[in-house]
């Protein structure tokens, strides 16, 4: 797919759908996205050709130097989220190098965040998913969560809701993030990368 210069970026928080998941560590990547469509001042509505939900809008400076976004929450559950992106990505005509995936991430400590594009997946299923489905040359926003600790497992240390000591921190975190992402579109790589990369 080429690089086309009016094609929208395609911003897609991973997590699981439903109350139960809302404040788990593992839907970090849905509580950014749900803060960039308050910015955006947009209501998140059904996909058409998706088991998603969207956003369209336009993030940056009012005028010319805005940018077309879609937001993104898969509604598929986490291990399935690559279908849905996919599904959107060919709709609306997006090159995977503008799919930002914003994920929560395990080997990063908690409130650090990492922007990159291509890699692996680290285990993550979201990630491992889209990957999958499209490639790995889209970019990541990384919100670090830490290791679980003791011997607890990695899946239930994910599905559990961040502790109170972390919320205390957590919209700070996720506003930074938020930050980052649109320093992401407007100014590219590097520069969020010099900005927000800790």
């Amino acid at each position: 797919m080429t690089d086309d210069a009016n094609a929208p970026w395609l911003i897609v928080g991973l997590g699981n759908p439903g109350p139960e998941y809302a404040a788990n560590r593992h839907n970090i990547g849905f509580m950014v996205v749900d803060l960039l469509a308050d910015r955006m001042h947009g209501s998140f509505k059904r996909a058409q050709k998706a088991q998603a939900q969207v956003v369209e809008g336009r993030m940056g400076p009012p005028g010319p130097e805005s940018r077309r976004v879609v937001l993104v929450k898969p509604m598929s559950y986490m291990n399935l989220s690559g279908g849905p992106v996919t599904a959107l990505r060919d709709f609306y005509k997006v090159p995977t190098a503008r799919v930002v995936a914003v994920h929560d991430e395990l080997d990063i400590d908690y409130g650090v965040l990492r922007l990159k594009i291509g890699g692996g997946d680290n285990g993550h299923n979201g990630l491992k998913s889209m990957t999958k489905a499209m490639g790995a040359e889209y970019h990541r926003v990384r919100c670090g969560i830490g290791r679980p600790p003791g011997r607890m497992q990695v899946a239930d240390f994910v599905l559990k809701d961040f502790s109170s000591a972390e919320r205390k921190d957590l919209d700070w975190f996720v506003d930074r993030a938020a930050d980052s992402v649109e320093c992401l579109v407007a100014e590219g790589l590097e520069r969020a990368q010099s900005a927000y990369n800790s």
